[in-house]
């Protein structure tokens, strides 16, 4: 893509787009309300040296990029510490700024000089810059250009090892309820990947963490927002069957807590919603050292839960399988119904 209105009249080198792109980004600063015009005239600056920026990493559509000069670029932009200034000045940017900022982002946070990733090592020392972008899911104009980056940043697990373990982590449990979808949506996907991106971090955060973290977690399975509650019940599902997670698994399906909140579910208006509760459901039920509280829940409410397994079905190809599972698992009730009789 070519972009006919802000081509430099002449290459520049990566020094001199870094020194551009901190100056206009700086020149932000002094600029008041009554000054529109200079404001203006500040922000056609940044707009302009951000398209420099894109051109020298991405090329322009004509002329492929330097891998020289892009690697230059990156070391350049860490060590005149404008990847703060990228981040801090994101609300201030309209929105072609933003999106150029984030295509590139992407390429920056790659960029590997002597096995070292020079923008990743600078976030790594200036970690607040990972809290800022969470918190701007707050604000709804830059919500998703943050996400965008914030993504980038987990794949790398240093950075999301940090946001596990950070303050602003919790912040997750409200932005995936916004009530703007998108910024919502948004949210669960950056939680998504946190969650499941790194699993050896992942479990040593939960085991860290374990009843904050599923307190937490219980209020959006039984949310009143129906996306809410399939979302985080499909998450659940994905991160808890992660062998690396299989620890937290065991704690977890040894609390009733737990399974009534997945019997509930098993209730829900929802087909989908029914289906992955039961899935976790199931765990509860084939596992051999099931707690005598576990065996008692389940033998009370025995002909009820067998009823809403018989009326439970999936269509396609993974129909018998389920099938299976299901009578599997309704054998398994029934025996510990059995069984608790006896012992009564």
């Amino acid at each position: 893509m070519s972009f006919p209105f802000f081509k430099p009249s002449r290459p520049k080198t990566p020094q001199e787009v870094t020194k551009a792109i901190k100056d206009s980004l700086m020149a932000l600063d002094i600029k008041t309300i009554s000054e529109v015009k200079s404001l203006e005239k500040a922000m056609e600056e940044v707009e302009k040296n951000f398209v420099a920026m894109r051109c020298m990493l991405s090329g322009d559509g004509e002329i492929e990029p330097n891998v020289d000069q892009v690697l230059q670029l990156a070391l350049e932009i860490s060590k005149e510490d404008v990847v703060s200034l990228l981040v801090h000045k994101l609300p201030d940017l309209g929105w072609e700024a933003r999106k150029d900022l984030v295509h590139c982002w992407s390429i920056l946070l790659k960029q590997q000089i002597d096995s070292r990733y020079c923008c990743v090592e600078y976030i790594e020392n200036h970690m607040e810059l990972l809290d800022f972008l969470v918190a701007c899911y707050d604000n709804k104009e830059i919500a998703l250009h943050c996400g965008n980056m914030l993504r980038e940043c987990i794949k790398f697990p240093s950075l999301a090892q940090y946001m596990l373990n950070s303050g602003s982590f919790v912040l997750f449990f409200k932005f995936v309820e916004l009530p703007t979808f998108d910024v919502a949506s948004d949210a669960f996907s950056t939680f998504k990947d946190l969650l499941t991106k790194h699993g050896t971090l992942v479990s040593e955060y939960l085991t860290a963490h374990y009843d904050e973290f599923f307190d937490m977690y219980e209020k959006l399975l039984t949310s009143s927002n129906y996306v809410t509650r399939r979302q985080s019940l499909k998450l659940l599902s994905d991160f808890l069957l992660e062998p690396p997670n299989s620890n937290i698994m065991k704690r977890y399906i040894l609390e009733v807590r737990f399974l009534k909140i997945m019997m509930t579910l098993l209730k829900d208006s929802s087909k989908n919603i029914q289906i992955s509760a039961f899935h976790i459901f199931k765990v509860f039920v084939a596992n051999p050292n099931k707690p005598r509280e576990i065996k008692i829940i389940l033998a009370k409410n025995h002909e009820k839960l067998v009823d809403l397994l018989r009326n439970l079905s999936v269509r396609g190809s993974e129909d018998e399988e389920f099938e299976e599972e299901k009578e599997l698992i309704i054998k398994e009730i029934e025996l510990v119904s059995r069984l608790q009789i006896l012992k009564c």
